[in-house]
């Protein structure tokens, strides 16, 4: 691996390849309501003034308010309302009055919120593992340059510049990272950001994703970590939500994948690369992590 591929956090970020996909302002007065369903697609939102609530399903609500920036990953079913929620009964009401321009509720009644909302995708064949080492929900306040990273995506959104994918993909890059980690210090839930805010740990990831071709074990990520063997592996699973070599295992597998998609290497290149003797063990294990063989995980990249 290069030395580019040793942060883990910009390492899962580019690997995720982020794809822009909708981006609008919305505003809402009047007791409006916003229901999604299976979604399943990165959601982010920003609050220029005003208020409201974000609910996802099984969750409590989320009040935001102006300066606000939310991050759901992976968000599959939620409410979105004003800040005095309408009864359960009321009918939606909507209407989009310029291109990319949404109302929510009556558009007669004065405005309570305007935010910038933006939906994406995630190109990578390993999408589901990378999203399980970030956190479920980035909920930051206060932070100017995500403010101004969203208005930038919105500008470019509506525009009709040369270039505008590559810089649309670069922007959207660029608010995850730094969504992410304004948050590492706070995040709740175990994953990969809990993981780096901790100052050993973060040694012992650092190692394994600047060189997943050696050969990890845990006695020796331990000891990297100034650790003993047992107090490293509990921390570890706590802190991040998986076993040591699991984790070190897991993201072999994803650098794989994107070497096979690339094709930058054969096989066997590969499979030394990713800290496998040879190829035929590489095979097998990457065809039991991703349902393929090497060669035919590549051929279904196109």
């Amino acid at each position: 691996m290069s030395e580019a591929m040793s942060d883990p956090l910009a390492d899962v970020v580019s690997l995720l390849q982020p794809v822009p996909s909708i981006s609008k302002r919305v505003t809402g007065g009047g007791g409006w309501r916003v229901e999604r369903t299976e979604m399943g697609t990165p959601f982010y939102c920003a609050i220029v003034s005003g208020g409201c609530l974000l609910t996802p399903s099984g969750r409590d609500p989320i009040r935001l308010e102006a300066g606000d920036f939310v991050l759901v990953p992976e968000i599959f079913d939620f409410v979105m309302t004003g800040l005095v929620p309408p009864g359960p009964q009321a009918t939606p009401l909507w209407q989009e009055i310029s291109p990319g321009v949404i109302r929510q509720g009556d558009p007669e009644a004065p405005t309570d919120v305007i935010m910038l909302v933006g939906h994406c995708t995630f190109a990578s064949r390993d999408r589901s593992l990378l999203v399980s080492l970030l956190p479920d929900i980035v909920h930051v306040r206060g932070q100017d340059r995500l403010m101004q990273l969203v208005q930038m995506i919105d500008d470019e959104t509506r525009g009709a510049r040369v270039a505008r994918d590559m810089v649309l993909g670069r922007l959207l890059e660029l608010l995850l990272i730094e969504a992410l980690r304004a948050t590492a210090d706070t995040i709740v839930s175990p994953g990969m950001l809990r993981g780096l805010a901790d100052p050993q740990l973060s040694v012992a990831l650092r190692e394994i994703h600047a060189d997943p071709g050696r050969p990890h074990s845990v006695a020796a990520l331990a000891k990297s970590a100034a650790m003993s063997r047992s107090t490293f592996c509990e921390r570890f699973h706590r802190e991040i939500g998986a076993a040591p070599m699991e984790y070190v295992t897991n993201w072999r597998m994803a650098v794989a994948g994107e070497m096979l998609m690339k094709r930058t290497a054969p096989i066997a290149e590969i499979a030394r690369e990713v800290g496998y003797g040879s190829a035929s063990a590489f095979s097998v294990a990457f065809a039991r992590h991703t349902g393929r063989p090497p060669g035919a995980f590549a051929d279904a990249q196109g």
